[in-house]
């Protein structure tokens, strides 16, 4: 079981706690008063490794920047605005954030720029670590040769592997850089029950309307697929949720799970107690690589922002 994994310079809990979907992304945003019973309940587990963005609304405590959320939405990685959202994440937080990444990467700005900013607000200490988001693994060795990249956040679960196969994973390891997982349940595909029946099931302002992998035909031949890790969930007698967080864990990634329920956040922080043995890993990564998703990630305008 993997109950901490080594974030720099430290040791952190494991899972962590992915904020988007309280305020934005899953059609169920929740208001003040009904997140923070969700937050205090983390503190109260010791789950104190969250993330957060601009984008996104809302311990370890990560933030974002890197996308003009409060503008245009465009994808900017210019010093002045790197600056300018450090100070008002500050404002917003009370705080100032422990790690704070690069959201997206802007390719008509170069690194010699929005690295060296970035590295000027941890001189400053308005950060301790900086890090990188659903980079290439091109552009996350240059980075780290500009200055000390802590993380390097990007999609990553049993059902997406994607990163093994375009080298930014085994680039993280190289370079002793963090590799923090976002979606580790494949955004609703590796929980026990799935509420959502056809692509036509998500509400209205739930993005997943438009992600390629939930809709069409994807939505049904990936809801068969998703099936299929329930078999070693049974057998370890644990949730498909945990049984997936607990791989994750295992290959020393830290995951962001995240839920709007207080129940589903228990359940995910129980994955760390969850042993995966050697003859469990190895059938779990048969699954992985047979019970491969159909269909994109992102849809077609959003993965222009995406590998840079």
């Amino acid at each position: 079981m993997v109950k901490t994994l080594r974030f720099a310079d430290q040791e952190v809990p494991v899972p962590g706690f992915g904020a988007m979907g309280i305020s934005f992304a899953f059609g169920t945003n929740l208001s003040y008063d009904e997140a923070e019973p969700i937050l205090l309940k983390a503190l109260e587990m010791g789950c104190t490794f969250w993330d957060t963005a601009a984008s996104t609304e809302v311990g370890r405590f990560a933030s974002k920047c890197g996308v003009a959320v409060f503008e245009d939405g465009a994808v900017t990685n210019s010093a002045k605005h790197i600056k300018t959202y450090m100070d008002g994440t500050i404002e917003r937080l009370g705080f100032t954030p422990d790690l704070y990444y690069l959201h997206r990467i802007d390719p008509d700005t170069p690194l010699e720029e929005s690295i060296p900013a970035l590295e000027s607000l941890r001189k400053e200490g308005k950060t301790k670590y900086i890090g990188l988001s659903e980079c290439s693994a091109k552009t996350l060795r240059k980075a780290n040769s500009i200055a000390r990249i802590h993380a390097v956040q990007a999609e990553y679960s049993p059902f997406e592997t994607l990163h093994e196969s375009d080298g930014l994973v085994d680039t993280a390891r190289e370079l002793d850089i963090t590799f923090v997982a976002y979606g580790p349940l494949g955004h609703g595909w590796l929980v026990d029950h799935f509420p959502y029946e056809t692509p036509e099931s998500f509400a209205d302002d739930d993005y997943r309307r438009t992600i390629p992998k939930f809709q069409g035909e994807n939505f049904y031949a990936n809801k068969r697929i998703s099936e299929g890790f329930k078999k070693i969930a049974k057998r370890k007698n644990c949730t498909m949720a945990q049984a997936a967080l607990a791989w994750v864990a295992a290959q020393g990634m830290i995951a962001l799970p995240g839920t709007t329920r207080p129940d589903r956040l228990e359940e995910n922080w129980s994955s760390r107690d969850i042993e995966l043995t050697d003859e469990d890993l190895k059938e779990m990564r048969t699954l992985v690589e047979t019970l491969r998703p159909q269909g994109n990630r992102y849809s077609e305008e959003a993965a222009k922002a995406i590998g840079n």
